[in-house]
């Protein structure tokens, strides 16, 4: 989240701190220099990736709103990165892999801006009937949580962080001697570590992007590089709030203005920077001091200790305090619940990537979940995070219970911050895990996870389908493909929790996930839109935060299903999705909603068959009730757009 102003005030008031770099240029000479410095330890030269700066800069589809168009940001991750390595820069990413409860404030005060953001987004939606442009862009739903996975995919060395993830990719540069860090925060520029490159300015066909030199800057406003720390916290970050310093920062601007009489130009936070830096100079620290913050800053105790914790927070290994750095892992939540090797596993899959959601249960005991597009006026589908709940307990007590008699009497409860609207997350929400009831067997999840044979297997896919409550679709295993058994019982679930949803949601969903295999990326991004539904947008982030729930699901059991099934590039698109919204909605016959394909038509048949002996079954009546605003969508074959997909926009739901 970076230090407030400080990345205005490189770019407007210090440009010397600026400078332009060839990303091929700067990898030669890293290994130039390493070769002439004797290095026996010569590798290709590394640049480590923020991941989550660069998502919003990664995605760069056309279509954002209708649930991401993943099969396409596949195609453009992959360019990405060969890009870097046919330049011979191997890349290492990270990303977030936790909250840090100092940060949650923070965090709050963000998701609850973006949700006024997806307000003017749904009416956009409504009254438009079309995507809002640039200024009210959303990221898809869930990108952050199949980014890395993605990347793995394609072979890339990706890591989650188990602290703050800006600390993190600062002591992997500075240990390794990557070459840079590529992102876009300013904390990066504090950090005495790999050079800054700004993604923001990257130009990826010359590879040529900005570097922020941290040098030109302490010469700029009169500071070493070991002062820097005492800056950012001072100026406000994600320790140090804003607030808390502006006393100290007021002080400072009246001292600057009296020793620089002449009418400050520039912007008024460059006044505000140079001012602090001059203050942060002036402090004289003794030689035998020995604490991060100097004696003649006069602040309350707590204030001190607050800055020297946000001054920790920067220090990296080799650095002369680090031992005052508290690297320490926190103790597991839940340690009394599992055994030394699930805490163990649970901690090295989620550091390689691979662990969505059972680290944050098992270790921390809390779950987050970021916005969604979700229609706060729109009464009849609930928000995702209450959809899945009846899932998540089902995996917390997978993960937590199983294999203890099935009591939850001393279950512990798992905190969430799960965003939607009408939620103020002044505090988490309390859940508790319920036990889950395996009929061939209650095993312990030491076995799910670590043992094999045929027996094991189907213990893991009984768990995973139990979650679901579809334990009854374990006969399709291996009859159909597992990225459409994932899709059954993902669809399964939600008719089953969602009253609203109708016949026309359901054909829309399964034939979306049949017709998916036999589009390119090319032919995904040609489908025609001409009227967008704002029921359908919502229904499409629904989806998607649904594939996220299976992939924890699976992670639970022991991956009863390959992980790569449960991907979105597999399973889903989000215009594809919205165009058999607006054809089943329309009364489109089955076989166009298909494509005229006859076996996609027979697995659709085949599912939908499936899906309704369970409605029968439990008792839920599944409706055709197809929504009055798209009746008067039509196909127009006079106005020249193609295929199945073509409509007269005519209203707007």
């Amino acid at each position: 989240m970076g230090v407030k102003g400080l990345q205005s005030f490189v770019e407007r008031c210090c440009p010397e701190a600026c400078v332009t770099v060839n990303l091929r240029e700067m990898a030669r000479q890293h290994v130039t220099k390493n070769q002439q410095s004797g290095s026996s330890n010569i590798t290709s030269p590394t640049l480590v990736v923020d991941g989550m700066s660069c998502l919003c800069h990664w995605y760069s589809c056309m279509n954002w709103v209708c649930g991401g168009q993943w099969m396409e940001y596949m195609e453009v991750l992959k360019q990405w990165v060969e890009t870097f390595t046919s330049a011979g820069i191997k890349l290492v990413f990270f990303f977030d892999g936790v909250v840090e409860e100092q940060k949650r404030p923070e965090w709050v005060k963000r998701r609850l801006r973006v949700n006024k953001d997806i307000i003017k987004i749904f009416n956009h939606i409504k009254q438009h009937g079309e995507q809002p442009g640039q200024q009210l862009s959303c990221l898809p739903s869930a990108l952050a949580t199949f980014t890395p996975f993605a990347l793995r995919s394609l072979g890339q060395d990706v890591f989650c962080s188990v602290r703050e993830a800006d600390y993190e990719i600062a002591s992997y540069a500075h240990c390794h001697g990557s070459m840079g860090i590529l992102g876009q925060d300013t904390d990066f520029i504090i950090y005495d570590s790999a050079p800054y490159l700004s993604v923001a300015k990257l130009r990826i066909n010359g590879l040529t992007t900005v570097m922020y030199d941290r040098q030109r800057l302490c010469r700029n406003i009169g500071l070493s590089v070991t002062q820097l720390p005492l800056l950012a916290c001072l100026l406000g970050n994600d320790v140090v709030s804003e607030e808390l310093m502006q006393h100290i920062r007021s002080s400072a601007v009246a001292a600057y203005r009296r020793t620089n009489p002449a009418p400050y130009c520039g912007p008024p936070q460059g006044e505000v920077v140079l001012a602090v830096a001059q203050f942060v100079s002036s402090l004289s620290a003794s030689p035998e001091e020995t604490g991060l913050v100097p004696h003649s800053l006069n602040v309350a105790s707590s204030q001190r200790e607050l800055l020297k914790k946000g001054i920790c927070s920067y220090l990296l290994p080799g650095h002369k305090d680090y031992e005052l750095v508290d690297i320490s892992v926190p103790p597991s939540a839940f340690e009394k619940y599992v055994s030394p090797e699930i805490l163990k596993a649970c901690r090295e899959k989620h550091v390689a990537a691979e662990g969505f959601m059972v680290y944050s249960v098992v270790c921390a005991g809390v779950t987050e979940c970021s916005n969604s597009l979700e229609d706060e006026e729109d009464e009849d589908l609930l928000p995702q995070a209450f959809v899945y709940k009846p899932c998540r307990q089902r995996v917390y007590g997978l993960l937590l219970l199983l294999g203890k008699d099935g009591s939850s009497v001393d279950a512990p409860a798992i905190r969430e911050w799960f965003v939607f609207p009408g939620n103020p997350l002044k505090e988490a929400d309390t859940v508790h895990p319920v036990p889950i009831n395996i009929p061939c067997g209650q095993p312990s999840l030491d076995l799910l996870w670590f043992s094999s044979g045929p027996e094991v297997s189907a213990l893991r896919l009984a768990a995973f389908l139990t979650v679901f409550d579809c334990l009854h679709y374990s006969d399709l295993h291996g009859e159909i493909g597992d990225s459409l058994l994932a899709a059954l019982c993902l669809v399964t679930y939600i008719v089953l929790q969602v009253e609203a949803l109708s016949e026309e949601d359901v054909d829309a969903y399964l034939s979306q996930a049949v017709c998916l295999r036999l589009k390119s990326p090319l032919e995904l991004r040609q489908i025609q839109l001409p009227v967008l539904s704002s029921r359908a947008v919502q229904l499409g982030s629904l989806y998607v935060r649904g594939l996220s729930h299976l992939l924890g699901a699976n992670n639970a059991s022991g991956c009863a299903l390959p992980s790569a099934a449960l991907m979105p590039w597999q399973g889903f698109d989000g215009r594809l999705f919205h165009s058999k919204y607006l054809l089943a909605h329309g009364g489109a016959e089955k076989s166009e909603l298909l494509d005229g394909d006859m076996f996609c038509l027979s697995q659709f048949v085949q599912l939908k068959e499936k899906l309704l002996e369970t409605c029968r079954q439990r008792g839920r009546v599944l409706q055709s009730r197809p929504r009055e605003t798209q009746k008067n969508l039509r196909r127009s074959k006079a106005s020249g757009s193609c295929g199945s997909n073509a409509f007269q926009k005519t209203s707007v739901s």
